[in-house]
């Protein structure tokens, strides 16, 4: 029998992409030794009394199938935590739903909502996984292409990317890679165009604890008109700082609810149970742990941005995620973004991210993103490695 493949044709979508620039930088980070500001995860391990139940959940607890839904205490949790901080009001019967992980609830939204050839919505730079979920689901990406420094989104824009075959919008916010918290205003706009053009709204959610300078997080569910609409996400491997733990959450109206609970069952049906009741204690941890987290991390944003500043480099706000960005344009001679991550990594052992792999056409090819979610002592050393080819030196 012959070991090779048949030559019918694999799933053109997936076939056809490229090797990741994560796994590009994560593999140069390795050959070279480098400080990886990268990858978007702390080194801290994350609060060890989560953690602790987790690990007694698992001992003593049930390890067998949960609900597909996910444990009623984690439901109930959720939304006692989310009428505390984001003044939502939902039913843990029929408007939660636990995942394994968010991108597996953007997954089963796109494929619950999509039909093929409904359009879709998307913001770039953008999150690298939208795009292939929304061609795989069948949809059509219409793109709105977001600029440095504001990364605003415009009316002009919307109504460019709307028309009578949009099915819906999805909207990282705050986002990843930009670091940018949308304003109310750019809220009410895609709000308004949702509502105008009836299209729901997908909402990747999953930094909304981590938004800085005394920030109060609006959820595009809670805007007027909204909450029929609105499909909401969120993570607690974010809220946490454990990004290995995919345990997801989506909230939703309940007639969404049942469609996007079908499209969860033929994925992965359930998450581990023993992280499902870490994590419902951890929803209700009192503020100050909340607040401590935004503090600590606001902290290594202010050391890493004062950093390449003094080093003479121009860097742009981030007012949430775990990641801060420079514009190359003007005080460096890189010829663009990858060339200059590529430089870094090699010359100066310090890893970083292109913000031009986030666009899927016309991409801005000046910006960087780092990664601060780090001990001191490691944004120090990258920082002393990136003397070497500071604009000021």
């Amino acid at each position: 029998m012959s070991n090779t493949l048949p030559h019918r044709p694999l799933n053109s979508i997936y076939a056809a992409l490229p090797t990741t620039v994560f796994e590009v930088m994560s593999q140069l980070a390795r050959t070279h030794e480098a400080v990886n500001l990268g990858q978007g995860f702390p080194e801290d391990p994350g609060p060890l009394d989560v953690r602790r139940k987790a690990a007694e959940a698992v001992v003593d607890g049930w390890n067998q199938y949960p609900p597909m839904m996910g444990l009623p205490e984690l439901r109930r949790a959720a939304a006692v935590h989310y009428r505390h901080w984001q003044g939502l009001d939902l039913d843990p019967e029929a408007e939660i739903m636990v995942t394994s992980g968010a991108t597996e609830a953007l997954a089963g939204a796109l494929f619950g909502l999509i039909e093929p050839g409904d359009e879709v919505v998307l913001f770039q730079p953008l999150y690298d996984a939208y795009l292939p979920l929304v061609q795989r689901a069948g949809g059509i990406a219409r793109l709105v292409r977001l600029e440095p420094p504001g990364w605003t989104i415009t009316r002009e824009k919307l109504a460019a990317a709307f028309s009578p075959r949009t099915k819906l919008v999805l909207i990282n916010n705050p986002q990843n890679p930009t670091g940018v918290v949308h304003s109310r205003a750019e809220l009410e706009l895609v709000a308004e165009f949702c509502q105008a053009f009836d299209a729901y709204a997908v909402c990747d959610e999953v930094w909304e604890h981590v938004v800085f300078d005394g920030r109060v997080f609006e959820p595009l569910m809670a805007l007027p008109g909204m909450r029929s609409r609105t499909i909401k996400i969120s993570s607690a491997g974010k809220i946490f700082g454990m990004t290995g733990w995919k345990v997801g959450l989506v909230f939703a109206a309940p007639e969404l609810m049942k469609v996007l609970a079908k499209a969860h069952q033929f994925l992965s049906f359930t998450t581990p149970p023993n992280l499902q009741v870490a994590v419902a204690y951890g929803l209700g941890k009192d503020d100050a742990y909340f607040t401590e987290m935004r503090a600590g991390l606001q902290r290594s944003r202010d050391l890493l941005a004062d950093g390449l500043a003094g080093l003479g480099f121009r860097v742009l706000p981030s007012a949430g995620t775990y990641f801060l960005s420079i514009d190359l344009a003007g005080p460096t001679n890189a010829p663009d973004d990858e060339a200059f991550c590529r430089d870094i990594v090699s010359r100066c052992g310090v890893a970083a991210i292109p913000v031009s792999a986030f666009y899927a056409e016309d991409a801005v090819r000046s910006v960087v993103r780092f990664c601060f979610a780090k001990s001191d002592a490691t944004l120090h050393r990258a920082l002393e490695r990136l003397a070497a080819v500071a604009p000021g030196r």
